[in-house]
C-alpha cells in the first residue's frame, strides 16, 4: 500500500524529500469556507440526535395506535435458532407477504382514525370507537408474536368498525339535527342543545346546527313570548297576537309551531277584514250604490280568502245592475218603437245585448226593429226620389217596397202616411205629361234615352213624370244640354234647345 511504502522509506529518502520540499516554493494556504464549517456542524448534530435521542423516543411506542405501557423488564426468550433455521425460503416469503398485508390494513386503520379524531368521535361514539381500538390492539399482540394472519384478521375487523363509524357520520348528523328539532318542539332546550352540539362536531360548518344552538339558548324568552301571543289570540286581540308571534319567530326562525300560529292568526285577521269589507259592500248596495258595492267586493276578493264568495257577490251585483239598466233601456225601446224610430230602437237593442247577449226580448226585438228600419229607409228614399220611377227597374223596386209595407199589421201613423204618399207618387209616375219644345230650326234635338226630335221650331212629346235631358247639336257650334223635370208640379211651360255658340269664337 502507498502508506506502508511511505512508512518504509529510508532516512536518506526522507532527508532528500525534506530538502526537496525546502527547495520548492510554498503554495498559498487554502482556508475552508465558513459555509463548509456550518454544514459539518449540522451533520454532527443530526448524527448525535440519531444515536442518542431517537432510540429513547422509539422505545416509548409500540405500533402507531398507542403509547407503550410501562412494564417491568422481563427476560425475553430468544427464538430458538433451530426454529429459525428450519424456515425455508418459501416460508420466509409467505411470512413476509402476510406481514405486508397486516401493515397495509394497519395503514387503513390509521387513515380512518386520522379522519375520525378531528370529529371528536369519542363524544358521539365512544364505546364503539374504544372497542374498535381494542380489536386493533389484539392485532398488535399477534403482530409482535409474528402471527401475521390473525393480526391481519384483527386489523381488518378494526378497520371495518372504524370505517363503519366514519360512514355513519351523515346519518348521525341528520339524526342529531332531527332530535334537536324535536327536543325544541317538546320544550326541552337542554336535550336540543346537546344534539345540536353533537351535530356541530360531525359537521362544524353546519348552519342548521349553529342556528339550533342559538334557538336553544333563546328558548326561555321564546316560550314566554309564545305563551303571551297565545293568550292574546284567545282574547281576540289578533293584531297584537300576530306581532308577538313574530317577535317569537325572530328568536326561533326555525320553529314550525310559531310559523303555524302566525299563519293561523293571519288567516283569522284576513277573515275578519273580509267580513268587514263585504258588509260595507252590501250596505252600499242596499243604499243604491251598486258600483261602489262592486268596488268593495273586488277589494274583498283581493284579500286572498273566500274568493268564491266575493266573486259571487260581484256577479250578483253586476246582474242586479244589469237588470236595472236593461229595464231602463227597455223603456227607451218601447218609446222609440211607438214613435216608429226603428233605427234608434235597433241601437238601443244593441246596448241591451252588450250588457247581456242572451236576453231573449232583445234578440227577437232587434231582428224586427232592424227589418222595420230597413223598410223605413227604403220608403224614405223612394218618396224622396219619385223622379226615378220613370226607370222601370226603379219603379218595380219601389212597388215591391210599397207592397211589403202594406203587409205590416198595425203599421202606425208614420208608416201609413209613407205608404199613402208612395202610392200616390207611384200612380202619378205612370201618367204621361205633354211637354213642349222650342228650337231654331237649325239645331238637332234629342231627348236622351227617349226620342230623336230632330230639327224644328216647335215640337211636343208625351213623357212620364221624371227627370230628363234634352241634347242639342249643330255643326260648327258648341252642343247644349237642357235638364228638366216632368210631373209632380214641376213640368216647364216650354223647353228651349238652341246651339248659339260658334266653335273657335271667343266672346
Amino acid at each position: 500500500m502507498p502508506e506502508q511504502q511511505n512508512a518504509q522509506q529510508s532516512p536518506e529518502q526522507a532527508d532528500d524529500s525534506a530538502a526537496h520540499a525546502q527547495a520548492l516554493p510554498l503554495p498559498e494556504t487554502n482556508r475552508p469556507s465558513p459555509w463548509l464549517w456550518l454544514g459539518v456542524g449540522l451533520l454532527l448534530v443530526v448524527a448525535l440526535l440519531v444515536v442518542f435521542v431517537l432510540p429513547v423516543v422509539v422505545s416509548d411506542y409500540e405500533l402507531p395506535l398507542e403509547r407503550r405501557a410501562e412494564l417491568a423488564p422481563q427476560p425475553v426468550a430468544p427464538a430458538p435458532a433451530q426454529a429459525r433455521e428450519e424456515l425455508s425460503p418459501f416460508e420466509e416469503a409467505v411470512l413476509a407477504r402476510e406481514r405486508q398485508r397486516a401493515q397495509d390494513v394497519l395503514a387503513l386503520i390509521l387513515d380512518t382514525q386520522a379522519e375520525l379524531e378531528p370529529l371528536q368521535v369519542e363524544e358521539w361514539a365512544g364505546e364503539a370507537y374504544a372497542a374498535a381500538l381494542e380489536v386493533a390492539r389484539t392485532g398488535d399482540e399477534f403482530y409482535r408474536n409474528r402471527e401475521f394472519e390473525p393480526a391481519n384478521s384483527s386489523y381488518q375487523e378494526a378497520a371495518d368498525a372504524l370505517n363503519e363509524l366514519l360512514e355513519s357520520v351523515p346519518a348521525r348528523l341528520e339524526q342529531s339535527l332531527a332530535a334537536g328539532e324535536d327536543a325544541l318542539l317538546q320544550g326541552d332546550p337542554a336535550v336540543a342543545e346537546e344534539n345540536f352540539r353533537i351535530a356541530l362536531l360531525l359537521d362544524p360548518g353546519n348552519a342548521v346546527a349553529r342556528s339550533g344552538l342559538e334557538r336553544a339558548g333563546n328558548y326561555a324568552e321564546f316560550a314566554v313570548l309564545l305563551d303571551s301571543a297565545d293568550e292574546l289570540a284567545r282574547a281576540g286581540n289578533l293584531e297584537r297576537s300576530l306581532e308577538t308571534y313574530r317577535e317569537a319567530a325572530a328568536l326561533d326562525p326555525g320553529s314550525t309551531r310559531v310559523r303555524a300560529r302566525i299563519a293561523d292568526v293571519s288567516e283569522q285577521i284576513r277573515q275578519a277584514e273580509f267580513s268587514a269589507v263585504m258588509s260595507t259592500g252590501f250596505a252600499m248596495l242596499d243604499g243604491g250604490d251598486p258600483e261602489g258595492a262592486i268596488t268593495e267586493f273586488e277589494r274583498a276578493a283581493g284579500l286572498g280568502v273566500n274568493n268564491e264568495q266575493a266573486q259571487a257577490a260581484i256577479e250578483q251585483t253586476r246582474n242586479q245592475v244589469a237588470s236595472v239598466e236593461i229595464e231602463r233601456l227597455q223603456g227607451r225601446i218601447e218609446s222609440a218603437e211607438q214613435s216608429e224610430q226603428w233605427q234608434q230602437a235597433v241601437e238601443i237593442y244593441d246596448e241591451v245585448l252588450g250588457i247581456d247577449p242572451n236576453v231573449v226580448f232583445a234578440l227577437n226585438g232587434r231582428d224586427y226593429a232592424a227589418r222595420r228600419a230597413l223598410l223605413d229607409g227604403l220608403l224614405t228614399e223612394a218618396i224622396a226620389n219619385p223622379y226615378r220611377f220613370n226607370e222601370n227597374e226603379v219603379y218595380r223596386e219601389a212597388l215591391d217596397v210599397y207592397y211589403t209595407g202594406r203587409t205590416i199589421e198595425n203599421p202606425g201613423p208614420k208608416l201609413s202616411g209613407q205608404l199613402d204618399e208612395l202610392e200616390a207618387l207611384l200612380a202619378n209616375s205612370q201618367i204621361p205629361v205633354e211637354v213642349r219644345f222650342a228650337s231654331d230650326n237649325l239645331t238637332s234635338v234629342t231627348v236622351l234615352r227617349v226620342a230623336e226630335l230632330g230639327i224644328f221650331e216647335q215640337s211636343s212629346l208625351s213623357l212620364k213624370p221624371g227627370r230628363y235631358i234634352a241634347l242639342g247639336r249643330r255643326v260648327g257650334y258648341r252642343e247644349v244640354r237642357e235638364e228638366f223635370t216632368v210631373g209632380f208640379g214641376q213640368t216647364p211651360a216650354q223647353v228651349i234647345v238652341q246651339c248659339v255658340d260658334r266653335l273657335g269664337v271667343r266672346r
